[in-house]
């Protein structure tokens, strides 16, 4: 490595003659040359920008001019279509258009003048009508909202005649000029004539003329004709209204048309765009200048830079002969030379990486090996404080009181590496190192993290000489560090904390006081911090009681004695109070299933199949003692269900029998009922007919009927009872209740049985 650090030595030395200006003259020199040429590009793409930006103003200008010209020719549409609704809404509302067309012509001036009002209020309802006349067929005579006239006078009278000839038209027509009565100079207009009566009536006609004059001043308004222009043409092409500041046709004079919009409603066609001027011709002149400025700044520029690269050539030149001298073992494939210093740099810069690298993978290893040197406490305390000094794991505080360990483990850390794959598992780990390393240096302690095992963490403690309380403090971290893991990495972790040692060869006292209060955690519960000094050492004469307890709670179990509920509980209070170890507590809870399976497993397979599968895994995965016991309570719950019924029905089956005798015999008992055999037998009745439907598949009362109607059906063909005195015989009260009984079993009344019983007997026959 010493070699390669005199190579870049010599090869960067610019103590020598003409590179010693390289470290500062080359870059202003540089920087000099090609400033100019930034401007001066900037600058022509600062103009090209700006040719853009107007280049899409015209095309949104266009696009403007597109939704104004849709906007007038829509609203002249709706204007036009509104007239036409009025007058049929007119027409259709009033009485006085078919009143007046069949009136009689001498006495109708009344209706005349009311019609005249009529008509005036269609003129001055909608600001484009320019004339409304009513032509009646019966006398030829224009009704106008200025009187009567005949129509041979009517200066319109060509196009009543027009539409006279057209009755099925229903448009309205071209421009066309009118004069009105009473008017000397013509108009322009556009008219439509509805037939009256409507909708084909031949009575007359209403013609509503609107004036073109009164569109163009409609439609000037909406219309700057300094920036834009818009023409509208008949259906013929002929040009109706020009927005135009010069006056007549001016078509030719105006810019290029960018919409053509048609109007179904009149037919016309709507040409509009930006009227032709001065700004953008010039516009248009300075975008083709400043393009021919841009091509001979970029040939000048490639002129220029070949000239300044040239020039400033020199200096690499030079570093060239530098690198080709001292021959670096370098590749010779290099196409130039600024790839050869690159190649030569990169050899360089690769070589001296791969040794720091190599360097930390060793400074780590022997860390991580002093680590498990200290928690094995076997090393002399002397080489330690060397390997300390000399490795620097951790940076001590200016006065060492002492040492402690706190060990962190993963809570169910088979199902962590389930979850997560080897790279999410180690960026967690790493995540969790620096998390408590964060919160102990804010606590105010100097740490040394080392995974020990996948699942175990290792933390040395160095305390401060004013550390006070230690152990609270450590606590209070470890609890922060736990909170603030589960709540965002979503893991669960526990720690244990050894007690305070002095040297560093003593710091494996307090590893194993550490592990073994990690070794209570079902007891002390998954959030606890615990503290192996406050833990129960080797003695185990406190675990007798518990062995006595387990007997007790199989005795009653097995004698069907719900008492073993409250000795489970009491028996994990215990393991809690006590801060039992967790495999201790595991040994009590496993001896437990044992007992249990050798004294009520051999009552079916079912019960030894369910007391010797399925609890392991909960044994070993539970992480709380809270989540044992659950566990363990529900499991025994289940096999006590199970246990309960097998002994019952075992137990039951001879009573059941015995039960049948019973009935059998005191079948004639009137108060024999399942109340009876409930206080008989000390079950409930429910149970009881439950029992008996399961052991005959016949309910009790079933069984008791057939019982009582076969002795009445022997008494009734054997003997000269009365009914009511056999009902009493077999259980009834009366012998209603057993008439309608008998009944519903044989199949007919107790006399109609007695009688057919008579007749088929042998003395009935001979008899007869």
């Amino acid at each position: 490595m010493l070699q390669y650090s005199t190579s870049i030595s010599k090869t960067l030395n610019l103590e020598e003659k003409g590179l010693n200006p390289l470290q500062h003259n080359w870059y202003r020199k540089l920087l000099l040359s090609y400033f100019p040429i930034f401007l001066i590009t900037i600058t022509i793409i600062v103009f090209l920008s700006f040719i853009m930006f107007n280049e899409a103003s015209r095309e949104e200008a266009a696009k403007a001019n597109g939704i104004s010209t849709r906007f007038i020719m829509e609203d002249l549409d709706r204007s036009i279509n509104a007239i036409e609704m009025d007058v049929l809404n007119e027409v259709e509302t009033s009485s006085l258009y078919s009143s007046y067309l069949f009136s009689d012509p001498s006495s109708d001036q009344n209706l005349m003048h009311s019609l005249v009002k009529r008509l005036r209020g269609l003129q001055t309802g909608s600001g484009l009508i320019e004339a409304v006349y009513l032509y009646r067929h019966s006398d030829q005579s224009v009704l106008t909202t200025s009187g009567q006239s005949p129509l041979q006078s009517f200066p319109d009278r060509s196009f009543i005649e027009q539409a006279l000839k057209e009755p099925d038209y229903r448009g309205w027509s071209a421009v066309r000029s009118m004069t009105g009565l009473g008017e000397s100079k013509p108009k322009q207009v556009i008219s439509m004539h509805k037939n009256l009566p409507l909708p084909f009536g031949t009575q007359g006609l209403l013609v509503i003329n609107v004036g073109i004059y009164r569109v163009e001043q409609m439609i000037n308004p909406m219309i700057n004709d300094s920036v834009s222009f818009l023409n509208i043409l008949d259906s013929g092409g002929e040009l109706i209204f020009e927005a135009s500041r010069m006056g007549g046709d001016n078509r030719a004079k105006e810019g290029k048309v960018l919409t053509t919009l048609q109007s179904d409603q009149l037919g016309w066609t709507f040409e509009s765009g930006l009227r032709a001027g001065q700004l953008y011709a010039w516009v248009s002149v300075v975008s083709y200048i400043w393009i021919v400025i841009g091509f001979v700044t970029v040939v000048l520029a490639i002129i220029y830079i070949v000239y300044i690269t040239r020039r400033n050539y020199q200096p690499i030149k030079a570093l060239m002969n530098r690198v080709e001298s001292i021959q670096l073992s370098m590749p010779q494939a290099a196409k130039d030379e600024l790839s050869m210093i690159d190649s030569a740099l990169e050899s360089l810069i690769s070589r001296s990486m791969d040794y720091d690298k190599k360097q930390h993978e060793n400074l780590q290893l022997q860390r991580s090996q002093l680590f498990m040197d200290l928690i094995s406490g076997q090393k002399p305390e002397e080489e330690l404080q060397s390997r300390m000094a000399e490795l620097a794991p951790m940076q001590l505080p200016a006065k060492t009181a002492g040492y402690a360990m706190l060990l962190g483990e993963i809570n169910d850390y088979s199902g962590f590496r389930d979850v997560h794959t080897v790279r999410d598992q180690n960026v967690l780990k790493f995540a969790l190192m620096n998390v408590f390393q964060e919160i102990s240096r804010n606590a105010g302690f100097h740490s040394w993290l080392e995974w020990i095992t996948g699942s175990r963490i290792g933390i040395l403690i160095a305390l401060p000489e004013d550390e006070g309380d230690y152990r609270e403090g450590l606590i209070h971290a470890a609890e922060e560090c736990r909170g603030w893991v589960e709540d965002k990495l979503r893991m669960s972790v526990s720690f244990g904390l050894g007690g305070k040692v002095a040297g560093l060869h003593e710091i494996g006292a307090s590893y194993r006081s550490a592990s073994e209060a990690l070794g209570h955690r079902l007891a002390m519960g998954k959030h606890a911090v615990l503290v192996g000094d406050e833990l129960s050492k080797g003695d185990l004469s406190h675990l007798l009681p518990y062995l006595t307890e387990i007997s007790e709670l199989v005795k009653d179990f097995r004698l069907n004695n719900e008492g073993w509920r409250t000795r489970l509980k009491n028996m994990f209070v215990s393991f809690k109070e006590e801060r039992l170890k967790d495999d201790i507590i595991r040994s009590l809870v496993k001896s437990m299933l044992q007992l249990l399976s050798r004294e009520v497993g051999a009552l079916s397979d079912e019960l030894r199949s369910q007391l010797s599968e399925g609890m392991e895994p909960v044994l070993a995965g539970a992480a709380t003692l809270d989540e044992l016991q659950i566990s363990i309570s529900d499991h025994l719950t289940e096999i006590y269900r199970t246990y309960v019924a097998l002994s019952e029905t075992k137990s039951y089956r001879a009573m059941i029998s015995e039960m049948k005798h019973y009935i059998e015999e005191h079948f004639e008992d009137p108060d024999l009922s399942l109340k009876h055999l409930s206080d008989r037998f000390q079950i409930s009745g429910k149970y009881a007919s439950y029992l008996f439907k399961m052991e005959y598949n016949m309910k009790f009362v079933d069984f008791l009927v057939q019982l009582r109607m076969e002795r009445a059906e022997e008494l009734l063909a054997n003997t000269e009872l009365s009914t009511q005195e056999i009902a009493e015989k077999i259980g009834y009260a009366n012998a209603i209740t057993f008439g309608r009984v008998f009944k519903r079993t044989v199949g007919m009344t107790p006399g109609d049985y007695r009688k057919l019983k008579m007749k088929v007997s042998p003395g009935t026959e001979l008899e007869s």
